[in-house]
């Protein structure tokens, strides 16, 4: 997996073998100047793997054609996940002027690949003859997979329509990478410098998060509050300075709209018009219709059904808490209508008077550090595994490595968490790879990454975490195991390559145990005594389970809606962007006191290489799945029930993409979920 096809370079360390320790790569050799090069010789040498699959004379069958498309592009697979890994969460100029270089090269690879008629013609006559080649059932997953993946990409189309396909599909690729990089420089260009008199309302761990921001920007005696999001959410939840609190919420929903060089709205419009003619030259009527043909809602219909239902509800609840809000304000002898820049102040403020809690009481009991002990500890009940810290070179000193092994003490993978939000990473939270697991070619083993932005604490400080931080963590760890889990042989199914309304699940799912009682009194430690937090303490945290859904559901929710709205216009043309926006919200019937949780303008999922395009209600339609599958666990009376948790093992996080959707929730569940679930675990059941 780690070496070449051809003799390595010893002058380019992307090129070279890796002897470190796991087959990390030598992060402290690599530079950007050694990308380029390593990525055209890598492209070079896939191109002549795949020329020789498709000129061999012999009859297409499942060893050389199938099988040597998948042990083909190992290079390339080594370059890019070292690349993508460093231009998400430690770039800089230099790799952001390779990135842009390369993007176009990488799909015009892509285009060559799934265009090519010869190769297409073998797979073709394998998916025809398909129950006559004695095939198992994972190989005639993969053979499945591989066929609609090049008829999706156009495959069997005419040589002027591949050629308009390839064209279109380069240029996205451009303005994916420009849009990611337009919203990165509008986070990076901000900061709020702030004197200790503006820090009116701030706990004691936002006032020392925001005095190491501005350390790090050079003004050691100030405060800064910076766009990301722990950083710019928590000054908004807890300021009673509401002319700061605007000033820093319309930076937070303005970033990629704020003209100049780093505006997104004229690279959103012509993404939307590619993407719809791309759709009505492969035969859709719309780009939500192509989208979704190959997921598990199959039809735009289906996830916008899901959603109505959900945002009649929601809307609902969110009207009862603002006009609580509302009257909090009166109450106080505020006389101005609730703004969004003011919602999480007063909820904040509410929940404090309706449960007796205070953020900054629940905040010193979630370290990081206890946190991740207590996903691993998830991991090890419910699966077996453990996580041991080891010493390697990573590429950057914040990020940690640890070891997985399974209860016989195999080697299950190397897992790497980088936590803490810096100006050199792009903002969010995700899990990526650096090598996925195969059995194609021996006993591979995954090194899986979570990568997240909350709040680095002052020199000497213990790293705390909101709640939803918290729960952020667990989510993206769901992700991981996902992918460190994975037991498949074809690298084309393994770990997360699943339906994107399906990938959520198991991250989604895990969630789900940060909030039981016995995880959360252990690990739930105080900062500073070291004490578990009690247990009246946690009855009042846990009972605000359903506090605030309202607001939650509807700013998600709305930004799934226009989402599918904007990649369901057939015409789209030249699209005002602010306009249709607006337009879209108002149909809706947005309420006024709450935007959108990702505007158009910066809406990575969709945009940034667009792997949510026209399908961010994947989040809801897994939550349908998360909420019912812990309904499982729940039903035997054990959150670590030995049995649920062997099926969730074999047919969801080990899996991969060895079963359809459908098939694999069924055979964890016994049956496909209803939306009852979700309802009752987001306190909406009875709003209607």
């Amino acid at each position: 997996m780690n070496q070449l096809p051809s003799s390595p370079d010893t002058q380019n360390p992307l090129l070279a073998d890796w002897t470190a320790a796991f087959g990390l790569p030598p992060f402290g050799a690599i530079g950007p100047e050694h990308f380029r090069p390593a990525f055209d010789r890598a492209l070079a040498a896939h191109r002549a793997e795949l020329d020789a699959i498709a000129a061999d004379k012999a009859e297409p069958g499942f060893a050389n054609t199938i099988e040597a498309l998948e042990r083909s592009g190992r290079a390339l697979d080594r370059v890019s996940n070292v690349f993508f890994v460093l231009t998400g969460a430690e770039t800089g100029d230099a790799l952001e002027a390779v990135e842009r270089d390369v993007s176009p090269l990488l799909a015009r690879h892509s285009n060559a690949m799934y265009l090519d008629r010869a190769l297409y013609a073998r797979i073709a006559s394998l998916y025809q003859r398909r129950a006559t080649l004695g095939l198992n059932a994972e190989q005639a997953r993969v053979l499945e997979r591989y066929h609609t993946r090049f008829v999706r990409a156009g495959a069997a189309l005419d040589k002027p329509a591949q050629d308009r396909l390839a064209a279109i599909n380069e240029r996205l690729a451009s303005l994916g990478t420009q849009f990611g990089q337009n919203v990165l420089a509008d986070e990076k260009a901000y900061a709020l410098i702030l004197e200790e008199a503006d820090l009116d309302g701030l706990p004691d761990f936002a006032r020392d998060a925001a005095r190491a921001a501005a350390e790090e920007r050079g003004q050691p005696s100030k405060y800064a509050i910076t766009l990301a999001r722990s950083s710019c959410e928590g000054f908004i939840q807890f300021s009673s300075r509401r002319d700061l609190r605007e000033k820093v919420f319309h930076a937070w929903i303005r970033r990629g709209e704020n003209g100049g060089a780093t505006d997104n709205r004229a690279p959103i419009a012509e993404m939307i018009r590619l993407r719809a003619e791309r759709a009505r030259l492969l035969g859709y009527k719309t780009f939500a219709d192509y989208r979704l043909d190959d997921q598990m809602a199959k039809t735009p219909q289906a996830a916008r059904k899901l959603l109505d239902e959900v945002w009649g509800r929601a809307r609902i609840k969110a009207g009862v808490d603002r006009d609580a809000l509302q009257k909090m304000i009166a109450d106080e002898g505020g006389n101005f209508a609730l703004a969004p820049w003011d919602w999480r102040y007063y909820a904040e403020k509410l929940r404090k008077a309706q449960y007796d809690l205070d953020e900054a009481e629940i905040k010193p009991y979630f370290q990081l550090d206890k946190m991740v002990e207590a996903a691993f500890e998830t991991a090890r009940r419910l699966f077996g595994l453990t996580f041991s810290a080891v010493d390697v070179p990573l590429y950057h000193p914040d990020a940690r490595a640890w070891e997985v092994k399974d209860e016989a003490g195999r080697h299950v993978g190397l897992f790497i968490g980088d936590y803490f939000a810096r100006g050199s990473k792009h903002s969010g939270a995700w899990m990526t790879l650096l090598r996925d697991q195969e059995k194609l070619t021996g006993n591979v083993r995954p090194i899986i990454l979570n990568v997240c932005n909350f709040s680095k604490p002052a020199a000497g400080e213990p790293a705390l975490l909101s709640f939803d931080d918290a729960r952020t963590l667990f989510h993206e760890f769901g992700h991981g195991l996902h992918g460190l889990m994975s037991d498949v042989t074809y690298p084309l199914l393994a770990g997360t390559s699943v339906a994107s309304d399906f990938v959520e699940l198991p991250s989604q799912l895990y969630e789900h145990w940060l909030e039981v009682p016995e995880i959360l009194q252990k690990y739930a430690l105080h900062a500073r005594t070291g004490k578990p937090m009690p247990k009246a303490l946690l009855d009042r945290l846990l009972a605000t389970r359903t506090f605030n859904q309202g607001f939650g559901i509807v700013e998600y929710t709305a930004s799934a809606l226009v989402d599918l709205d904007i990649h369901a216009v057939e015409e789209p043309g030249t699209l005002d962007i602010d306009a249709f926006e607006r337009k879209t919200l108002d149909a809706l019937q947005m309420p006024a006191e709450i935007v959108m949780r990702h505007r158009l303008p910066h809406f990575q999922h969709l945009f940034s290489g667009g792997g949510y395009a026209a399908a961010y209600y994947s989040y809801l339609w897994s939550e349908v799945l998360d909420a019912d599958a812990f309904d499982a666990f729940a039903e035997t009376g054990d959150a670590f029930d030995p049995a649920t948790a062997k099926r969730l093992r074999d047919f969801i996080y080990t899996a991969g993409n060895l079963r359809d959707p459908s098939e694999a929730y069924i055979a964890f569940r016994g049956r496909l979920p209803a939306v009852d679930a979700l309802l009752k675990k987001r306190g909406i059941a009875d709003a209607a």
